[in-house]
């Protein structure tokens, strides 16, 4: 069995945007860290736009997969999904996942829309093969950190410092591919790997 999810992943520009975004962070935090805060930051090369999260799956699935997918991407288009919001989950009092993501404005137009149908038509194409789909609405967003301890230090942090109130421009995530990931678990944290990619429009 491989542990495997669906993403978009970042273009190189977005990815360095998001480095230097995260970088200003720990900085910010670390003024205010101690040893009761415990913060894992994801490796920028790791950070990725989850479409499905798949777990276990066996080897021989992995090409029908991809099929299933092309079929189901086959007439969706590119999307570019503005990151200009940081936000946090669950809350800024005691927040567990920090992330960038696009604003609550473009989650009320005609691309975020689309985006929900390329996830649901993606979510489709899983089905035949037993995934279940999520039981929640699709959230967009790609995660920077997660606080693994002292999370009610780092919202009061976070509030201090006014960077949840600041608007960023870090540019837009195309979305014109998905990838299948392989996750092996590591002691330093996960490593990914791509199996497949499949764009949008096209089939096969």
């Amino acid at each position: 069995m491989i542990r495997t999810f669906l993403a978009v992943e970042l273009g190189d520009d977005l990815r360095n945007r998001v480095m230097l975004l995260q970088q200003e962070l720990r900085q910010r935090l670390g003024r205010d860290s101690s040893k009761d805060i415990r913060i894992t930051w994801v490796q920028p090369s790791s950070i990725h736009l989850t479409m499905k999260f798949l777990g276990d799956t066996d080897g021989h699935l992995i090409e029908p997969l991809r099929e299933a997918v092309a079929r189901a991407m086959t007439g969706h288009g590119l999307i570019h999904m503005p990151i200009e919001r940081l936000g946090l989950f669950p809350r800024l009092q005691q927040p567990r996942v920090l992330w960038v993501g696009p604003s609550e404005q473009w989650e009320q137009g005609d691309d975020a829309k689309r985006l929900v149908a390329l996830h649901r038509a993606v979510e489709d194409g899983c089905r035949s093969f037993g995934f279940a789909p999520e039981g929640r609405s699709l959230s967009p967003h790609l995660t920077l950190a997660r606080i693994k301890q002292g999370e009610r230090q780092v919202g009061q942090a976070l509030a201090k410092s006014g960077v949840m109130d600041r608007p960023i421009s870090l540019g837009s995530l195309a979305v014109e591919s998905v990838v299948l990931m392989k996750s092996e678990l590591r002691p330093t944290g996960s490593l990914y790997t791509k199996l497949w990619e499949v764009r949008t429009g096209c089939q096969g």
